[in-house]
């Protein structure tokens, strides 16, 4: 498969179009932003922990039954997926409070909730990602209705199987955020990526900060967290 020129590229990562219509090369970037954009860095080799750890997590939940554009790992940095065209949604599971939740509502961050919540927020940096509702999302023609229940239920069960499994190293599973696309036939599946720039991840034991929050809140150790991840991860 060939590279060709550059059709994006965004705050974490750049998409290169391909010599098949149906298939891009993504390519993780060391570039760290927080706050929309506002917070400016780098963390030494989060490209490729993010790249390897989303494209191991893509095909255990393809095992699972969720369908993802993960196709095949290139290089330590770049993967090919399969072409999609973003649903402008970002779709944010909880499973305990913490960021912007706790701070919108005024609650202590670490209550574990009864059920996960699902947040949606309209994809759109020039007017920060508001928050929005699924009928806000209907009313903007963002998704149909039959898209938005098929993207609430792939994201619980995104949730219930990550939960499981990053407690099996001993991680707990805060808050993460989603993107779906949709592919030529208009089939929706996940996209994006999962990793600790998307995912809040806490020690199960201490509840230190395992993910891009160390960035956010100038915590220190940044390189380490993202390291720390990928070694329980893939045993490394």
């Amino acid at each position: 498969m060939k590279k060709l020129e550059q059709m994006y590229e965004g705050k974490a990562k750049k998409v290169f179009r391909t010599d098949d219509p149906e298939r891009f090369i993504v390519e993780y970037k060391d570039d760290a932003t927080a706050f929309n954009g506002q917070k400016k860095g780098t963390i030494l080799g989060k490209g490729g922990i993010n790249n390897r750890m989303t494209n191991m997590l893509m095909q255990m939940l393809e095992k699972q039954g969720v369908p993802t554009h993960f196709v095949e790992e290139l290089s330590e940095r770049e993967t090919v997926v399969k072409k999609v065209t973003i649903v402008p949604l970002e779709v944010i599971v909880r499973n305990i409070s913490a960021g912007s939740f706790a701070q919108r509502y005024g609650v202590e961050e670490g209550i574990v909730f009864d059920e996960p919540t699902i947040e949606f927020s309209y994809k759109n940096d020039d007017l920060g990602d508001p928050l929005m509702n699924q009928y806000h999302a209907l009313a903007l023609k963002l998704a149909t209705k039959e898209e938005i229940e098929t993207i609430k239920t792939m994201a619980l069960k995104v949730n219930a199987a990550l939960k499981e499994f990053f407690l099996t190293v001993g991680i707990k599973l805060v808050d993460f955020k989603l993107e779906f696309g949709r592919t030529s036939d208009g089939t929706v599946i996940l996209a994006d990526e999962i990793s600790p720039d998307t995912c809040r991840l806490w020690d199960q034991e201490t509840n230190e900060k395992l993910d891009k929050d160390r960035f956010r809140r100038d915590l220190g150790n940044v390189e380490d967290a993202y390291q720390e991840v990928m070694r329980r991860l893939m045993g490394e």
